[in-house]
């Protein structure tokens, strides 16, 4: 899998370097690269953006940039089987069958917004030429699609095979099907006492089925609670 980033703070990822995904990138399994969009302007000051048209406040980034850009990294041929992910409040909301169907994907490019956010010419043309994706990681705004980026990065990646040292985990976590969709359950390790909290009694029985049971009711109250509405049957 190859990362693109199309930022202007390129430095924004370091940080993929290290943990999991430095070692996922290490290991062969992604190839990252982060490009400063400035790369792509002609005037001394570097410009990637302008006033709004039609008035407003706050600047727009320029079309121009992004479309040099999209030139000498994709080509002008369409190809579907390239995803464009843009982080933005207005997208949809970025969900776990989002990471899962992006983690198959061989190529995927952020377009990592600033200020008002991307001339949306810029949309419409990845758009007639790879697969789109605008995406909003909750209802509120960043400075910029670069955190956004990274946290959908970590969601997708770590799904990829051969990332995580134990694929196993990835099967009760929340959201996962085996999960039925819910919450995960609460976790606890040893000691069994601690500050006068105790490890659930059911946990150190040893019986798997009550054990699997205490999960389930677990997660169902968990999600009950504080996601209601992932619970289909209620």
């Amino acid at each position: 899998m190859r990362l693109d980033y199309l930022t202007i703070f390129p430095e924004f990822f370091d940080v993929l370097g290290i943990s999991l995904l430095g070692k996922a990138v290490d290991n062969g399994i992604v190839d990252i690269h982060a490009h400063d969009l400035r790369t792509w302007t002609h005037d001394r000051h570097r410009t990637v953006d302008d006033t709004p048209c039609g008035g407003g406040a706050g600047m727009v980034m320029k079309p121009d940039p992004w479309g040099e850009a999209f030139d000498d990294l994709l080509g002008a041929d369409p190809d579907p089987s390239v995803h464009v992910v843009i982080p933005t409040p207005s997208g949809t909301p970025f969900r776990q069958d989002d990471a899962a169907q992006l983690s198959h994907a061989d190529r995927i490019v952020f377009c990592c917004g600033r200020y008002e956010g991307i001339d949306h010419r810029v949309i419409d043309y990845a758009s007639e030429h790879w697969s789109v994706h605008e995406l909003s990681l909750g209802d509120y705004v960043l400075n910029g699609g670069e955190v956004a980026a990274l946290a959908m990065t970590e969601a997708i990646v770590r799904l990829v095979p051969g990332v995580l040292g134990n694929p196993e985990s990835l099967s009760e976590e929340s959201y996962s099907q085996d999960q039925e969709g819910l919450l995960e359950y609460p976790v606890y390790t040893r000691p069994a006492s601690w500050r006068g909290w105790d490890v659930p009694e059911v946990l150190m029985s040893g019986h798997h089925g009550h054990i699997a049971q205490w999960r389930r009711e677990q997660s169902r109250e968990l999600t009950r609670r504080r996601r209601p509405d992932l619970l289909t049957d209620e």
